[in-house]
């Protein structure tokens, strides 16, 4: 341990599974950087954005994205390799910190091993589980396994904190440090006419979710194409999925870009009049842009069975858990069929009130996860992180 040497560089290892985990890891990163008067060197697990921030990863990300109790099965043996490797690696290390980045599962199977090897360390997680959706008594295993808890949502502090774990809200730091697209440019670059009204498809980031959803998808864009024949579809995957996606597109009647590129990907939002999109991070995205949406989601049965008997919230959308009410359309499990997305997709756009409506309170949700002083949640998360090394 070095953390009270101010001569040597701070240690800290650090853990993302997914997409929006790499996204709020590479902010960390950046305001670490800045706030700390000591160099830090990264160690751990992330994406491209944590790479970009100097994270040497240990090995792809993308491993790490699996979601649902039935889903993860076939892949448990490379997961606990994985947990492992890690393990070992950050013993190695000896950071003066550990922060894990959402992704439970994995995280905390990790720290319950640094923990049982007394890695002389502090630990701390970002995005809190959501134990107020189910699974409450994950707070006291949190107590147990962390020094500190930083959450993004305004609500989650007190479900932590009962449990005797010191938990700091910071702000969700997609809505106040992501940057809203450009329509215009996305349409420019594709030479998209202004006629042709743009639809986003966000069909997920992990393999198991687009496998789920994309061949409902492919067919209720089919449906929607003989609706609006001028229709162009803008279909933004991480760049591991792209080629599975890529087929459900091939001889289309209408126009399809088919995109990898973070700012096509907020630029597509932008320009679009509608999007169905995958229920999560992503549809913070949408709302920001304030386009209107269709949410679905599509599991294993047996997963979906498991979750409703834990399930303690009525919704799954967050800016209809904020709001108490759906404002946006939830076509969750056996309503994700092509032609109750289609339909419901259809109404939305027939309907200008409807629209108005929610994109009125989409903003007054958004508005719910920002801090009164509008500090950047990734400056907050730094410098509580400092705080406690």
């Amino acid at each position: 341990m070095i953390a009270n040497d101010p001569t040597q560089p701070l240690k800290i290892y650090i853990i993302a599974g997914e997409a929006s985990g790499d996204l709020i890891g590479a902010h960390l990163m950046e305001s670490l950087r800045k706030a700390s008067k000591r160099e830090i060197t990264f160690h751990g697990v992330g994406g491209p954005r944590m790479m970009a921030q100097g994270l040497d990863s240990l090995f792809p990300f993308s491993e790490l994205s699996m979601l649902g109790a039935v889903e993860i099965l076939p892949y448990l043996f490379n997961i606990a390799a994985r947990i492992r490797f890690v393990t070992e690696d950050a013993l190695q290390k000896h950071p003066d910190m550990v922060i894990t980045i959402d992704s439970p599962g994995f995280n905390f199977r990790v720290v319950e091993r640094l923990r049982s090897e007394k890695l002389k360390s502090k630990f701390v997680h970002y995005v809190a589980p959501t134990v107020w959706v189910y699974k409450p008594e994950r707070a006291e295993l949190c107590a147990k396994l962390f020094d500190h808890m930083m959450v993004l949502l305004p609500f989650e502090p007190p479900y932590f904190e009962k449990a005797g774990l010191k938990t700091t809200w910071v702000g969700h730091p997609v809505v106040a440090e992501t940057q809203v697209g450009d329509g215009a440019a996305f349409r420019k670059k594709y030479e998209i006419p202004d006629s042709s009204p743009i639809f986003s498809l966000l069909p997920g980031s992990r393999k198991s979710e687009v496998e789920h959803h994309m061949p409902v998808f492919g067919k209720t864009i089919a449906m929607l194409a003989t609706l609006y024949p001028e229709l162009a579809i803008a279909v933004a995957v991480p760049p591991n999925i792209l080629s599975f996606v890529a087929p459900f597109f091939e001889g289309c009647p209408f126009r399809a870009v088919i995109t990898a590129n973070d700012e096509d990907k907020k630029n597509a939002i932008a320009a679009s009049s509608f999007a169905i999109v995958k229920s999560g991070t992503v549809a913070l995205e949408v709302a920001m842009s304030n386009v209107p949406m269709v949410v679905t989601y599509k599991v294993h049965a047996l997963s979906a069975y498991y979750l409703r008997r834990k399930l303690l919230i009525k919704h799954a959308n967050l800016v209809n858990i904020l709001e108490g009410e759906e404002v946006i359309p939830e076509l969750l499990q056996e309503l994700c069929d092509p032609v109750m997305i289609a339909t419901a997709a259809s109404q939305l756009l027939r309907d200008p009130e409807r629209q108005e409506y929610q994109k009125s309170k989409q903003k007054t949700a958004l508005s719910k996860l920002i801090p009164a002083n509008n500090e950047r949640p990734s400056d907050k998360a730094a410098r509580t992180v400092l705080s406690l090394i």
